[in-house]
């Protein structure tokens, strides 16, 4: 679609063009060609912020891709959450990748919120036993509610546990999704599904805990110093990865329990290296920008077909 000026889409056109069940295959093709070398994308630059009381962090995220070019602006700014606002917010900006004229600039939180769940859900589709019925989530946020909703597309789940560091938080997130509130161990043992996505900088889960067997999909903790899984836990499983070069600059996880990465997700998608789905597994998510810009796309695409119908 053609004009002289770019849309401008907020969270709510955002949401009403997003769907879970486009974005899981999309984002599984995004995986795939990153890692077969079809993806232009530099590790994110990251800005530490400190102004009067606040602190927090900004990352660029840019990206050519086989569905497009854009770049998203991310802020992170984990105090947040007692002020009652997002702790991520996120603007997108695609381009045309033939001419760099603007096409579009959409609110990217939403984006964000789902499509990490959506790499989590493509991850578990490919990793957890087909049989899973147990998901336990380590954490009550925007990301958590999120993750529910993608991971139930994947797997038939009849028990779903849930641990967070605020218990009145667990208590009513797990009301919400019809789960059961308890301490981080009780959640974990015997779980076939773990999502850790939790502000913590330091280890809530032991894998003393994991089930022989189990996933885990590792979300939180985006910086080199952070942890939300202990060494057992990282040495114990099988570690997956979305970017390689990513985890080795970004992830506590990976830097400071020394694990070995097996592979990025993206090669085991593609059938280059084997699953391991009988192993105890580890998805270690930082999120990529070409995850950002295929969602985005969709976005994009849906709005002006819309758009045109309606004209």
């Amino acid at each position: 679609m053609k004009t002289d000026q770019p849309l401008f889409l907020n969270e709510e056109q955002v949401r009403e063009h997003l769907r879970m069940t486009e974005l899981i295959p999309a984002m599984e093709k995004a995986l795939i060609d990153f890692s077969a070398g079809r993806v232009t994308q530099p590790v994110r630059s990251i800005m530490s912020i400190n102004v009067a009381a606040a602190t927090g962090f900004l990352g660029l995220m840019p990206a050519l891709t086989p569905d497009g070019l854009g770049l998203k602006a991310v802020t992170f700014y984990p105090s947040n959450a007692e002020r009652g606002i997002p702790t991520h917010m996120a603007t997108i900006f695609l381009v045309d990748p033939q001419t760099g004229t603007p096409l579009a600039v959409m609110d990217g939180r939403l984006i964000t919120e789902m499509r990490t769940a959506a790499v989590s859900a493509v991850a578990t589709k490919l990793l957890a036993p087909p049989d899973a019925k147990v998901l336990a989530i380590l954490g009550s946020g925007v990301q958590a509610r999120s993750h529910v909703e993608a991971l139930r597309l994947v797997r038939q789940f009849e028990e779903i546990r849930v641990w967070s560091s605020t218990l009145e938080h667990a208590k009513r997130f797990a009301q919400e999704i019809g789960g059961t509130s308890m301490s981080a161990e009780e959640a974990v043992r015997d779980a076939d599904v773990i999502v850790t996505v939790t502000s913590s900088k330091t280890p809530v889960l032991n894998g003393d805990w994991l089930k022989p067997g189990s996933h885990v999909n590792a979300v939180g903790a985006c910086r080199p110093d952070w942890r939300e899984l202990d060494d057992h836990a990282m040495q114990k499983g099988v570690v997956f990865v979305d970017s390689r070069e990513g985890a080795m600059k970004e992830s506590g996880d990976v830097i400071l329990s020394c694990a070995k990465i097996y592979a990025e997700l993206g090669v085991a998608l593609a059938g280059k290296v084997p699953a391991r789905a009988n192993d105890t597994t580890v998805f270690k998510s930082l999120g990529m920008a070409v995850e950002d810009i295929s969602a985005a796309m969709l976005v994009y695409r849906s709005f002006t077909k819309a758009k045109k119908l309606d004209s």
